[in-house]
């Protein structure tokens, strides 16, 4: 329960943010779960899996907590979730969480946006701060970032090679939005084998033409 006292209390959140992220990557591992079930999603082989198309600025919006699964960021000081992974961001995580505690307001933090995910630009403490605190969204600079093919929540690290031959297979495959939701293989290696086999089909559909 909280004490009333700011500085106390942050102390407490950051204790119990620490623990829940103990907790649970030993959940994990009770379940054999794959470490990357929680692995925070890294910003850049995201894109280049899905295929970079464009960009462009949204301005500020609110958006939800649980949407931001990922960062720009190289570091792995937080797990999906945003629960702190290490002591080293104590001191700047209990700040923030002292000055929300005293209702003091926050910048908007400032986000990348691909599909329905969102990767922190910066803000990755107040984002923390905020999901421990029991929010469930946050003030944020949108830039929309325009992909080939689609992500959802549910996209793990492990998921990025399938995206990444999903990718190319539309690349060599060019097909309409309503053909494409048609096609989901779990093996990336089978949109290789399909997009060869369309190949041929072509080629032969060619020779029997005379076009």
């Amino acid at each position: 329960m909280d004490t009333g006292f700011p500085t106390q209390d942050a102390q407490t959140d950051f204790s119990r943010a620490r623990r829940r992220q103990a907790l649970s990557r030993l959940a994990r591992r009770l379940r054999r779960e794959p470490d990357d079930v929680s692995q925070i999603l890294p910003f850049d082989e995201v894109v280049e899996a899905l295929g970079r198309r464009g960009e462009r600025r949204l301005g500020l919006q609110t958006i939800p907590l649980d949407s931001i699964v990922g960062t720009v960021d190289r570091s792995r000081e937080f797990d999906r979730r945003f629960r702190p992974t290490s002591r080293r961001v104590r001191r700047r995580w209990q700040g923030i969480a002292e000055a929300m505690r005293r209702g003091e307001s926050m910048p908007p933090i400032r986000v990348y946006r691909v599909g329905d995910l969102h990767f922190v630009e910066d803000g990755h403490h107040r984002v923390s701060v905020a999901r421990q605190l029991g929010l469930e969204v946050i003030d944020a600079y949108v830039t929309e970032i325009q992909t080939e093919v689609g992500a959802g929540r549910e996209t793990l690290p492990r998921h990025l090679p399938l995206k990444s031959h999903e990718r190319l297979f539309f690349e060599r495959v060019p097909l309409p939005p309503e053909a494409r939701s048609r096609i989901e293989l779990a093996d990336e290696w089978r949109y290789a084998s399909l997009a060869e086999c369309v190949e041929a089909w072509g080629f032969r559909l060619m020779q029997a033409r005379g076009e």
